[in-house]
């Protein structure tokens, strides 16, 4: 009987401690509460994020939206490099609390992680003769296009072009050489990339252009770890004031913009990846 009344008696400890132990804290608290946000970005990838060549800092659009995402949350950021194939296992075993890494959405990752709103959209584009620039991707049905192996480019051919015969390279390079070659029709690659190529081969024999239709439009937007609701909203509130206050056109422009050797005119603003029109790829 003393027995069963010690027990009892435990078992009320035991319920009380319980009751009055703290809950684990989300993680916009536990950010919050160190003063510093992990924030992943590439190890070497220009204009995204790259060590500066005189100071060896990491430098690039991806490193200033992770300042500014800090700097709205009231903490620090720090940097950590990540290789490529690194940032969603990162994110998911928490090494890092976010990704800024030109992240682009795709049915598999959002399986994995949570996105935050869009801020750009990339878009896959098709490159072709300059011959060929008038001509609209319903054109090219049935014909043979290049693209690096493995990329969304390639993905991009049979969504976008009926009965397109994906001819895949292992680098950008060989899938750009087949088109000067006249192996295939056209070739598929970012915007970004094709941006330079046309302006590199611009008034040689071997000029190109770059088709009016995009093959594919892609959101980039913040990687987070799922089910952290507070932390969602608190990025997504960090990205639409740096909308509304003109920063993120200003950091925008300054890696990516018409001054730049891509060239590029920011059109997308920020905006729910739900409400966006595109075909996400697997």
């Amino acid at each position: 009987m003393q027995v069963k009344k010690i027990f009892a008696g435990m078992l009320v400890v035991g319920g009380a401690v319980a009751s009055i132990a703290p809950a684990h804290a989300d993680q916009l608290a536990d950010i919050k509460g160190r003063g510093e946000l992990s924030c992943g970005v590439y190890s070497n990838v220009e204009p995204f994020s790259y060590p500066n060549a005189q100071t060896r800092q990491l430098e690039g659009m991806d490193v200033d939206l992770c300042n500014a995402v800090a700097k709205q949350l009231g903490v620090k950021a720090k940097l950590e490099p990540l290789a490529v194939e690194a940032r969603i296992p990162q994110l998911k075993l928490g090494r890092v609390d976010i990704v800024v890494a030109n992240l682009a959405y795709t049915k598999t990752r959002a399986t994995q992680i949570a996105f935050s709103d869009s801020y750009y959209s990339t878009k896959e584009v098709l490159v072709v003769k300059k011959a060929d620039a008038s001509k609209k991707l319903t054109d090219f049905a049935g014909q043979k296009i290049s693209a690096a192996d493995g990329s969304t480019s390639a993905q991009s051919i049979p969504i976008s072009i009926k009965d397109g015969q994906a001819v895949t390279f292992h680098d950008t390079s060989s899938a750009f050489l087949a088109l000067e070659q006249n192996k295939v029709k056209g070739f598929v690659t970012n915007q970004m990339t094709a941006t330079k190529i046309a302006k590199q081969v611009d008034g040689t024999d071997g000029a190109v252009a770059i088709a009016s239709e995009p093959m594919l439009i892609e959101p980039i937007a913040v990687g987070l770890r799922q089910n952290e609701p507070a932390m969602l909203s608190a990025v997504n509130k960090a990205l639409a004031s740096m909308e509304q206050s003109g920063e993120m056109s200003g950091i925008f422009n300054k890696w990516l913009g018409p001054k730049t050797p891509y060239g590029l005119t920011r059109t997308d603003k920020v905006t729910p990846i739900d409400q966006l029109k595109f075909t996400p790829v697997s």
